[in-house]
């Protein structure tokens, strides 16, 4: 079911980039926040890193991982989020 393994960054303008902390990630998987059955085949297993299925696209992945940690206040306007495989 978890077939990739991503990275997961944030950072401001700076350029600066740190791995998302796991409860975030957690946070976001959870189904009952995104409302998304794409979503499901998401497992966090540490800091910045995710598994996913390969149904999971990527720029939607990050598209709504970024609006939701930006509504739970845990980017800046200014951060940016960055969703890449290693």
């Amino acid at each position: 079911m978890f077939e990739r393994s991503v990275r997961v960054e944030y950072g401001g303008p700076d350029g600066n980039l740190a791995p998302c902390p796991i409860q975030w990630l957690d946070n976001f998987a959870m189904r009952n926040f995104t409302n998304d059955a794409v979503f499901d085949d998401t497992l966090p297993v540490a800091d910045g890193v995710l598994e996913i299925g390969n149904r999971v696209p990527i720029g939607r992945l990050r598209a709504a991982m970024q609006e939701w940690f930006r509504k739970k206040g845990y980017l800046q306007p200014e951060d940016e989020l960055r969703v890449r495989l290693p």
